[in-house]
């Protein structure tokens, strides 16, 4: 096989010489292409959006359309929003125009659909909007959470009612403190809506009823000391794992 450059150098030659006539025998035995695809299989388009809203019986799914509002002389329509409650919470989500959402009481499903399945726009917001719909429906139902590992000599975390270097933000906020390494403990306060506990030293539980919010919390915390590849410390989130490298000897 020739490689890239050999084959544009093939291009351009036979380009040039259009008006000559060539032995076949001096041509490529393949046809020239200039690219060639990553992958052979066909690409496939993700049906995530089209798969229908599982309700709990004890969360309430609620589709609710605001009233218009006045822009200057104009009067603008207001996006519906979806309002989920269940028994750890209440959480809304706003709703492109595009995008309509079926409620089904009887069935306890939901269904999302778009306008037009042309646009990239509207596929791409297709699947997050349902996406978004059911991590707000498993959060006010189930929670999420988030298990951060210490791993290295001397590390552990504990939850403390004050701090010393940050001012809550609000009434009873708790914080993080993290001993990984440094001179000083890393004092995090722990965001509105999100349970920290320590299980152990160097284990720390986060839980929440928005994904979103605590797995951000988490990045926080993984940020103080992200895992390295040669021996392995770091603060690890979840079921992350790291590749070790081989050691460096001069």
């Amino acid at each position: 096989m020739f490689s890239t450059v050999r084959v544009r150098g093939l291009e351009k030659a036979i380009a040039s010489t259009s008006s000559i006539s060539i032995p076949s025998f001096l041509l490529p035995a393949f046809p020239v292409t200039s690219s060639r695809a990553f992958s052979a299989s066909a690409s496939q388009s993700s049906h995530i959006g089209s798969a229908p809203l599982s309700i709990p019986p004890e969360v309430n799914f609620s589709i609710v359309q605001p009233a218009p509002r006045k822009n200057g002389r104009s009067i603008v329509a207001a996006r519906p929003v979806v309002e989920i409650e269940g028994p750890l919470g209440k959480m809304s989500h706003p709703i492109p125009p595009f995008v309509t959402v079926e409620h089904d009481a009887a069935t306890r499903k939901a269904l999302v659909r778009i306008d037009n399945r042309e646009v990239k726009t509207q596929r791409e917001m297709w699947g997050t909007t349902r996406a978004y719909l059911q991590n707000h429906i498993l959060g006010v139902s189930e929670g999420h959470t988030a298990i951060l590992r210490l791993v290295g000599v001397g590390y552990r975390a504990t939850v403390e009612d004050t701090a010393t270097t940050k001012e809550p933000e609000f009434p009873g906020q708790k914080f993080v403190v993290l001993k990984v390494g440094y001179s000083h403990p890393i004092e995090l306060p722990v965001p509105a809506g999100v349970k920290a506990s320590v299980p152990q030293p160097t284990r720390i539980l986060l839980e929440g009823c928005e994904k979103r919010v605590v797995m951000q919390f988490a990045a926080n915390i993984r940020m103080w000391r992200k895992p390295e590849p040669y021996k392995g410390k770091g603060i690890f989130v979840n079921g992350e794992t790291i590749k070790l490298k081989a050691k460096k000897i001069k």
